[in-house]
């Protein structure tokens, strides 16, 4: 078994079909096919039952996904080791969501680079489910996102716990469900969101937290949001809470492989850690949040007063 055929192999676990594979290893359907098929002439065993509804492990399938797992890690990791750069005794490629690098991500290769100057450090954005299937693979050491799934062979260990809370630009707190910021945080908050809200319609949809609250500092309204990153906007008032308003649970959690290097992962988990209970980041926000953010009910807002020059010119 080569590289090429494991990762194919683990692609048609993770998307369940020969088609997605395909799609998302950018080769045809045919080269997926003949990767599997030449696999299992090889070993002698069917790996999958394909239907119409996808493909399916067989026992053998499932007995090796272990195996195939865990030579594409070794495999990544003596690859990186070899392409170190000179003065460097290890190396960690992390990825995390994009709503997670400011700032948590930002601190931790900060933390890496005063406390760590001896690993090497590579570092992306990715949606979860890349995220994940990086991880498995071993092309990645360690993903950091929000209620990750649990999978085979991976360590799920919280990180933090956050808060979702509600919050608006009225002084006092008041929620208009007109002028409600619906975010996309998941299906989990999803859920929990209808059955605490059934019949609120949001007039405004945003699947990203960072731009949604950019809007919402900038026309106003209310919406949820993780409360870490919105206290220096409670702090200096430009953003309060509703008072009674639900709160949710939306924690981070960094996954990583069982077979990880014991040595550096410790010393990212440090970090890590250590960013998440005191991020240095929050510290200096409350400051950069009254400068960057002018409120837009003051009649000196330039933002406000913008708008309403191009609203006159209409």
């Amino acid at each position: 078994m080569d590289t090429n055929q494991a990762r194919t192999f683990l692609e048609v676990v993770h998307s369940g079909s020969f088609v997605a594979a395909a799609d998302r290893l950018n080769i045809t359907q045919t080269a997926v096919s003949a990767r599997i098929r030449t696999l299992e002439d090889s070993l002698g065993r069917r790996l999958f039952i394909r239907n119409k509804a996808g493909a399916r492990l067989t026992p053998s399938g499932e007995r090796l996904v272990r195996h195939a797992t865990a030579m594409l890690q070794l495999w990544e990791r003596a690859r990186q080791q070899v392409a170190l750069p000179p003065g460097r005794s290890a190396g960690v490629h992390l990825g995390g969501e994009l709503s997670l690098w400011h700032p948590l991500l930002a601190d931790w290769l900060i933390w890496m680079r005063r406390e760590c100057p001896d690993i090497a450090l590579r570092a992306e954005v990715d949606g979860p489910a890349s995220l994940m299937a990086r991880v498995q693979e071993g092309s990645m050491d360690v993903a950091v996102l929000y209620n990750p799934p649990h999978a085979p062979n991976l360590v799920n260990e919280l990180l933090a716990e956050e808060k979702l809370v509600l919050v608006s630009s009225a002084a006092d707190g008041r929620f208009a469900a007109e002028d409600f910021i619906h975010v996309d945080w998941g299906p989990n908050f999803a859920a929990s969101f209808e059955t605490s809200f059934p019949d609120l319609s949001p007039p405004v949809s945003i699947s990203l937290g960072p731009l949604a609250l950019t809007y919402l500092l900038t026309v106003g309204g209310c919406g949820y949001f993780r409360l870490g990153i919105v206290r220096p906007f409670l702090a200096v008032g430009r953003l309060s809470l509703v008072p009674g308003a639900p709160e949710f649970s939306y924690s981070t959690h960094m996954v990583y492989a069982e077979r990880a290097d014991g040595e550096v992962l410790d010393r990212v988990r440090t970090g890590l850690k250590a960013v998440a209970a005191a991020p240095p980041s929050l510290r200096r926000a409350t400051e950069i949040a009254a400068r960057q953010w002018p409120d837009p009910r003051s009649a000196d807002d330039p933002v406000n007063n913008l708008q309403k020059q191009a609203y006159r010119r209409q």
